[in-house]
């Protein structure tokens, strides 16, 4: 199954020239589940139809889990590569290929932990879950969402955690900020509006707010335990004898959980509309991506408590960002929770340590013994 997921080239990307679809990837998933008994349900997304998520179910009733992870991944770096990224290559106690460690792997560890039940085992269901486009748009998770499905009460999201359980992450906005001024010669600042003027004193403003953020929101959960604001890109003007007349800064903000996306959005307008009302500048605020929320589960919840027994180590907080807050907004009890490393995801010779493997289905067969068989 490894080496069947690692030679289907499932790469997401919002660059339209590197995008690719995920139907190969789904049809392998749907054809070995199908083979174990479960019923399988592909749904193309609305928006693509080279996109698709898979819902497979064994059993019924009104909980159940879901072992959940998405089909694509990231582009690779071509030349940096020592193996081949879309061969599964074993090597110094090591699998070799895109997507080992973030995340195909995972849903066929699922698959394997699945192998050997039946139906009338079952008291509660299982479900795996694989989803499209988690690395670009999250517009299968989002398609989930829409149709209000699968329904369960527990999740795992197999993303790289080196087994350990994540029950809270960071949320991402990205903003495209511009600001339009009037070009003219630089001999003479009259003459112009600069809007490379306007954009510091929009940074200064951007920076004040994220020292309040950060003095508003603390959780010592997180190994950066405040929110963040990323200066990411920058560009204005086209030659240094002319005034500047438009200016552009993408900016990137991973907030807390408790701390509401779109109330960030709005702040950000009233703030940098503000910042340049006497400026005679004009200001565009673009979203550069739907915003992920925060994601947090209960530290007394179930699926959190048998995780932290099962694994022997507390649950933590992660960084990034997962498909976990459009689960849980399912209804679930989602944590984060799969092999491979954190540190592995979208770099060249991505790789995932054989000695993970066999813990894994034996971590992942104990959570359907307790979730769903008793």
């Amino acid at each position: 199954m490894l080496e069947g997921l690692i030679a289907c080239p499932s790469i997401s990307s919002v660059k339209p020239s590197l995008d690719q679809s995920n139907l190969k990837v789904i049809g392998l998933l749907a054809n070995w589940l199908e083979g174990l008994g479960f019923h399988c349900e592909i749904l193309p997304l609305p928006n693509n139809s080279d996109k698709a998520n898979l819902i497979a179910t064994l059993g019924t009733g009104p909980g159940g889990l879901v072992l959940a992870g998405h089909t694509d991944t990231v582009p690779y770096d071509e030349g940096r590569w020592k193996h081949d990224p879309f061969k599964l290559t074993e090597q110094d106690h090591r699998f070799y290929g895109l997507g080992t460690s973030d995340m195909k792997s995972f849903l066929a560890l699922a698959i394997e932990a699945a192998r050997g039940y039946a139906t009338k085992d079952f008291k509660q269901p299982l479900i795996i879950l694989a989803t499209a486009d988690e690395e670009s748009s999250m517009d299968g998770a989002r398609e989930l969402v829409r149709l209000g499905k699968p329904r369960a009460r527990y999740a795992i999201i197999g993303e790289p955690t080196s087994l350990k359980p994540v029950r809270a992450h960071k949320g991402m906005m990205m903003e495209g900020i511009r600001l339009i001024g009037r070009s003219g010669h630089s001999s003479d600042p009259a003459l112009g509006n600069n809007a490379i003027e306007g954009m510091h004193k929009v940074i200064g403003t951007l920076l004040a707010w994220q020292n309040e953020l950060q003095m508003q929101h603390q959780d010592p959960l997180f190994h950066v335990p405040y929110p963040t604001i990323n200066l990411g890109h920058i560009h204005g003007g086209d030659n240094p004898n002319r005034i500047c007349g438009a200016c552009e800064l993408y900016i990137d903000l991973r907030p807390l959980p408790g701390m509401d996306i779109p109330s960030l959005q709005e702040e950000l307008a009233v703030r940098l509309n503000n910042t340049i009302r006497q400026t005679g500048l004009s200001l565009e605020i673009n979203h550069l991506m739907q915003g992920v929320n925060p994601m947090q589960t209960a530290l007394d919840s179930q699926i959190v408590t048998t995780a932290e027994r099962l694994t022997r180590h507390d649950a933590e907080a992660a960084a990034y960002s997962t498909e976990g807050p459009f689960l849980n907004e399912l209804g679930m009890e989602t944590i984060i929770l799969g092999p491979g490393q954190i540190a592995q995801a979208h770099q060249p010779d991505e790789y995932l340590l054989l000695e993970t493997i066999k813990p894994t289905v034996k971590l992942l067969r104990h959570f359907i013994q307790e979730l769903c068989l008793q």
